[in-house]
């Protein structure tokens, strides 16, 4: 009988405070999982040292290092990089955007940080290319423009270039960004170069500023993993050495000096793949949810665990040292609770309170029970007699069982608040304890059927390394016009698997971990597929992982940047400072700045204003963050945006209105460019015009609120905006306005001509309707064909007609939601964001805060273009509640449910006491709006999910609405096919303040 040469795994784990070690056996038969030795060392200042002693600890019980497979390493030394904003291990980078007209207004480095900004951006260049939604090209790619852009570049000595294009994560036959790509290196050998689409997916932004921190790193990390190499021969290790990703998946050496930024969360996911694995080896548990509760001295990590065995991924965006990414990454969250963490009791409540502050590393010096005089979570749990051959014992005798009973109750309080919020539904499910800290937890916890501790839970993330696996990922849009969702999600799976195969996996272990069908809003026969294989490595090096810029086979670098070149004066270099709002006093002090009764709009009063606006936008109108961005770098640049009252137009003057129209899908990768000026200045030049005299918001409610004041900057027209809408929120259909309330043909008269532009090329004018829905209908078909976003402009209204048909002061009313959210974070009084934000807009008689909850379902669907769907919201209950003492939490405890459906907006509130029938509280055209209690942001409806403590704010509609049957009509319950809902006022409405009346020195 033939020998059987174990096959054997090390995994290594590097955390802020310890790097850990196991060595695993990974053989077939009984002895498969077996941890064989596993250690603990301190992480050094010299990361590389602190791995190359955790291995020899483990390394004796390897009978013969030949049998060691591979030596998989999770690691921080990236993302400690960015988090210090270390120069020397940072580059300068150039950033080639190909947009055709596109994107120009949100240029590259937009939304970074001032002092990450100014470390790492280089010059970028907006070129020829681009792709629409349909994979068809925006522009072909100019050669002499990348050569230009190219020597440039080499001219100012920057080290790394990302090159990024529309829609590159679907192209795949015309290769724009492999082209430039290609074309840089051949005119700057030696350049490194990074194609977005190789980093993230559809979100251009953001998928940008993930490359961006990539190619930063690209030097550094190449010297990283050459110390990694050099390690592994130090020990005379001969296997394969790899890199452990965000996602739980390996990265060859090569890869991950091409990728570092695909390691920054590697930390989490190895935990939560460790407990995964420790899991089925103890008790033979597998293909189940789970959450995996990591304790450390300072902070718990949680995360849920799929039954893939992969971690739940976050959301679509993510920000990293304030920078918003959207590449793979772990949902976890973290939260002020370790062994270390300070038990505090209140001298006159007695009230018992534990964290967030710690002793962290300190531990063995300062708590109690190892002779220190600071009273910590572990002295407490000691105490309580639930842990042993912990310092000493006796030195805890004295601590009182209130402070015992009642630090115990704040843990598992604390735990249980924030599991909850990690579950995707009511189910119970299981909890898996990893992590030196996890003596904290109790055994029993409420919406938890069991509550598992393992062995090696110490060491589970250096298990979780040590079992990584290769995957293979597809992110694309794919034709379903001609086959069906199955059938090609069939064939995207299977690409994803060969993938994979080609990447390393065995062919006989890999499997599909995570398929997804999303649709596409306003779009029919196209839908986006995100599908992931994964696979145990197969022992075989893949031909991927030795390219040509392969750093094992370069000079390595020195690790020192070298020196900086004089950095050339950015596009977003201001005259205009902006007043930085530190404390809840700088909120108050500040005044917007009126001149000769026009508001001449901030920073400040564009971030109050956005954050408004979605508010104000009632789960729908799309997040105003783009259109933020595009206007900060406006006035960081010197231009002006100006907001005027109503009563300062003359009678006769003309108003111009409109805004975007189309899929969000489109706006968030192929950025505004000048569609919506385009449609403006065809329209005006129709009918005769050079340009109104002012502009009005067609929608104050999401990214529409604003985008006029784009429009009338002194950048494009220099036309003031009117502090008002015609819609005093956001609604799905172009035709419910109140300027059509008031336009009594029916036909949509007040509507037309209406313009509609691609921004690259093609207009259409739509100059009569049989039916005002009819508008709405024929513009949206025609906005498909021109790539699925336009800019849309309205026939010019008359002052005296628009005096009747606007909202007047909504810029103010978002301006005035806006600080209040703002002072409410600055003054840590989120428990009152409710009462703070119904007497910013108006007092209790016009709002009220309709209910405070969690949301515990949520349906939704695309029909024609909308999403359609229902949230339902739970009351919290006592144990539920994260500080049921605090005076400052809301005035009212609410019970039962509240359910809330929404077709792109929410539609009516209806509440359920416990047992009572159901009542209808609030409907359209009054707003219903949902706010994350958290951080009291508002929440669109894609990102209603279940666990978010939510807050539902009510406010009263403008009577432009509710005052005739038309308006009804248009937007109430009726236009929505609620036609058995009558509308019931919430409440009087109050009309907001003007911010120039206020602010006006004149005034």
């Amino acid at each position: 009988m033939s020998s059987v040469h174990p096959i054997l795994r090390l995994g290594v784990d590097v955390g802020g405070t310890n790097t850990d070690a196991v060595l695993l056996d990974l053989s077939e038969g009984s002895r498969r999982g077996q941890v064989l030795a596993s250690a603990k060392h301190l992480t050094t200042a010299d990361v590389t040292l602190g791995i190359q002693n955790a291995i020899e600890s483990v390394l004796t019980r390897a009978q013969s290092k030949s049998n060691i497979q591979a030596l998989c390493i999770g690691t921080t030394h990236f993302v400690n990089a960015l988090v210090e904003r270390d120069p020397r291990r940072l580059d300068r980078v150039a950033v080639i955007r190909l947009c055709g007209p596109f994107t120009h207004g949100t240029p590259p480095f937009v939304g970074f940080p001032h002092e990450l900004r100014d470390l790492l951006e280089g010059p970028h260049f907006l070129l020829s290319g681009g792709l629409q939604i349909d994979g068809s090209e925006i522009a072909s790619v100019v050669l002499a423009q990348v050569e230009s852009a190219c020597d440039e570049i080499n001219r100012q000595g920057i080290h790394a270039v990302v090159v990024s294009s529309v829609f590159a994560p679907i192209d795949f036959e015309i290769q724009q960004e492999e082209t430039v790509a290609a074309i840089v290196r051949k005119r700057i050998p030696g350049m490194d170069v990074v194609c977005s689409k190789d980093v993230a997916a559809i979100g251009l932004l953001e998928r940008e500023n993930a490359s961006i921190l990539n190619a930063a790193l690209l030097r550094y990390a190449k010297k990283t993993v050459i110390g990694f190499e050099k390690a592994a021969k130090a020990l005379e290790l001969k296997c394969s050495v790899f890199i452990t990703s965000n996602d739980g998946t390996l990265l060859s050496c090569a890869q991950a000096a091409r990728l570092p930024i695909r390691t920054f969360s590697s930390g989490p996911t190895n935990s939560m793949r460790g407990a995964a694995f420790l899991a089925a080896l103890e008790s033979g548990i597998s293909k189940q949810s789970a959450l995996v509760v990591d304790i450390g001295g300072t902070t718990t990590d949680i995360g849920m665990l799929l039954p893939s065995g992969f971690p739940r991924q976050a959301a679509a965006h993510h920000e990293f040292c304030g920078v918003l990414l959207n590449f793979s990454m772990p949902h976890v969250t973290s939260i002020g609770l370790g062994g270390g963490s300070v038990v505090r009791e209140d001298p006159v409540t007695k009230k018992v309170t534990v964290g967030p502050n710690s002793v962290g590393h300190r531990i063995t010096s300062e708590s109690i029970v190892f002779g220190g005089s600071t009273l910590t979570a572990t002295d407490v749990v000691v105490a309580a007699g639930r842990a042993s051959n912990i310092g000493d014992e006796s030195l805890v005798s004295g601590i009182g069982q209130s402070i015992i009973e009642g630090a115990q109750s704040a843990i598992k309080k604390m735990l249980q608040n924030y599991l909850d919020a990690m579950k995707t539904s009511s189910q119970d499910i299981p909890v898996y304890l990893v992590g030196g800290g996890s003596i904290l937890a109790p055994d029993v916890l409420t919406g938890i059927s069991r509550v598992h501790r393992f062995p090696h839970f110490d060491v589970a993330n250096a298990v979780g390394a040590a079992i990584a696996q290769i995957s293979g990922i597809i992110d694309s849009f794919e034709d379903t016009s001609t086959r069906t969702i199955l059938q090609v999600r069939a064939d995207v799976e299977a690409r994803a698997i060969a993938r994979a195969i080609a990447s390393g996996a065995d062919p006989h272990r890999v499997a599909i971990v995570e398929s997804e069908v999303i649709p596409i809003a306003y779009t029919s026969g196209r839908c986006r597929f995100y599908v992931k294989a994964a696979g145990d490595w197969s022992g075989v090096a893949s031909p991927s992982w030795l390219e040509v810029d392969d750093p094992l086979h370069v000079e390595a670098s020195t690790g020192e940047t070298a020196s900086r070149p004089q950095m050339v004066a950015s596009a977003a270099a201001s005259p205009v400072v902006a007043p930085v709002m530190r404390s809840a006093s700088d909120i108050l002090e500040y005044e917007p700045r009126i001149e000769k009764r026009e508001w001449l709009l901030s920073e400040v009063d564009l971030e109050w204003i956005a954050d408004g606006c979605y508010v104000l936008g009632c789960g729908g109108g799309g997040s105003p963050l783009h259109t933020f961005l595009e206007l900060r770098e406006l006035v960081r640049s010197g231009e002006t945006v100006r907001v005027v009252d109503f009563s300062s137009l003359a009678s006769n003057a003309l108003v111009g209105w409109g805004g975007g129209m189309g899929s969000p899908e489109v706006s968030s990768e192929r950025l505004l460019g000048n569609e919506y000026q385009e449609a403006s200045a065809e329209l005006w030049s129709l009918i005769g015009i050079a340009k109104p005299e002012a502009l009005c918001a067609i929608e104050i409610g999401g990214s529409n609120g604003m985008i006029n004041m784009i429009l009338g900057s002194t950048k494009y027209t220099d036309i003031p905006c009117i502090d008002g809408d015609f819609m005093g929120r956001a609604y799905p259909t172009w035709h419910q306005t109140t300027a059509s309330v008031y336009d009594f043909s029916g036909t949509g008269a007040k509507m037309l001509p209406s313009a509609i532009s691609s921004g690259d090329g093609n207009v259409m004018i739509m100059t009569k309707a049989k039916r005002d829905i009819d508008v709405d209908a024929s513009l949206r078909a025609a906005c498909v064909e021109m790539g699925t976003y336009v800019g849309q402009a309205s026939c010019p209204l008359k002052a005296d007609y628009v005096d009747n048909a606007m909202i007047k002061n909504t810029v103010s009313l978002s301006w005035r939601i806006g600080r209040a959210i703002a002072l409410a974070r600055k003054q840590s009084s989120l428990s009152r964001i409710g009462s703070i934000l119904v007497d910013a807009v108006g007092g209790s008689s016009s709002a009220r805060v309709l209910f405070m909850g969690k949301i515990t379902d949520v349906r939704r669907r695309v029909y024609k273009g909308h999403t359609i769907g229902e949230v339902v919201i739970t009351a919290l209950t006592v144990d539920d509640d994260v500080d049921d003492d605090d005076p400052d939490c809301p005035m009212e405890r609410f019970t039962g449910t509240l359910i809330i459906p929404f077709k792109n907006e929410n539609l009516y509130a209806e509440h359920t006491a416990d047992g009572a029938i159901p009542t209808m509280v609030a409907t359209v055209p009054d707003l219903i709006t949902v706010l994350d209690a958290q951080n009291g942001a508002a929440l669109g409806t894609p990102q209603y999910k279940y666990g978010l403590r939510v807050l539902v704010l009510g406010i009263t509609a403008a009577p432009q609405w509710t005052g005739s049957e038309r308006g009804l009509a248009l937007g109430g319950p009726s236009a929505f096919g609620f036609t058995h809902i009558p509308y019931k006022p919430l409440g009087k409405y109050t009309q907001p303040r003007s911010v120039i009346e206020e602010y006006s020195r004149n005034g």
